[in-house]
C-alpha cells in the first residue's frame, strides 16, 4: 500500500472563550494560523486544506503564495465536524491518511507530524494520535477510512472511541501537541513560549 498523508487544518470556530479570532492573533511575528500552516508544510505535506468561516476571507488572501487549498464553513453554528467533511471533500482523492490539525495548537512541531507519518506507513489501518506526559493530545492522524466515518454521522470523537483496537498513542517530547489556546491567559502563554523557543 501506498502512503499519501493530507493534512486539514481547522480555522473556522468562532473563539467565544477567548472573545475574538484567535487563529488570526500575532503571534511573534505572524498570525497563529501561519504558524500552523508553516509547520504542516515543513512536515512535507503537499496536499493541504484549510477550513475558514467567513472571518477569514480577508485572511485567505495571504495564503494565496502558499501550497493549500482554501475551503470555507460559512454556517457559523455548525459543529467541527462539519469543518471536517467539507475538508475531506477537498483533499486528493490518493490520500491514504489525513492529519486533523487545529488552529489553536501552533506549537506542534513539524518534526512530530513527521513522526505521525511514519507510524502511519507501520499501521496505515490505525488512528494515529500523540500524547505527552501521558496526556493524548493534537493533531491525529486517521486512516481516511476512518476519517470519511464523518460523512454518516460521527464526530472525530466518536470516531476514536468507535474501536479501541484501532488506536495507536505515541508518546513524544513535544508539549506542544497538549498546549491548546481557548483563553487570553492560554495565548499570553503560548506567545512567551514561541518568543523563548525562537531565541533558543
Amino acid at each position: 500500500m501506498i502512503c499519501r498523508v493530507s493534512a486539514i487544518l481547522l480555522a473556522a470556530g468562532s473563539s467565544r472563550r477567548m472573545g475574538r479570532p484567535k487563529q488570526f492573533l500575532p503571534l511573534c511575528d505572524k498570525p497563529v494560523i501561519n504558524h500552523c500552516l508553516d509547520n504542516i508544510i515543513a512536515a512535507n505535506i503537499k496536499d493541504i486544506v484549510v477550513v475558514l468561516n467567513d472571518n477569514g476571507k480577508d485572511c485567505a488572501e495571504t495564503m494565496s503564495e502558499l501550497p493549500v487549498t482554501i475551503a470555507f464553513n460559512d454556517d457559523p453554528d455548525s459543529d467541527m465536524s462539519e469543518s471536517v467533511r467539507i475538508g475531506l471533500h477537498k483533499l486528493e482523492p490518493s490520500s491514504s491518511g489525513v492529519l486533523i490539525c487545529l488552529s489553536d495548537h501552533p506549537l506542534v512541531t513539524a518534526e512530530t507530524m513527521k513522526t505521525l507519518i511514519e507510524w502511519h506507513e507501520r499501521e496505515p489501518q490505525k488512528i494515529i494520535i500523540p500524547s505527552y506526559n501521558g496526556k493524548r493530545g493534537h493533531p491525529g492522524l486517521f486512516p481516511i477510512r476512518c476519517a470519511s466515518e464523518i460523512d454518516q454521522g460521527f464526530t472525530l470523537r466518536d470516531i476514536v472511541k468507535r474501536d479501541e483496537s484501532r488506536l495507536r498513542f505515541i508518546e513524544v517530547t513535544d508539549d506542544g501537541v497538549i498546549f491548546d489556546m481557548d483563553t487570553v491567559e492560554d495565548y499570553e502563554r503560548i506567545n512567551r513560549l514561541i518568543n523563548e523557543r525562537s531565541v533558543e
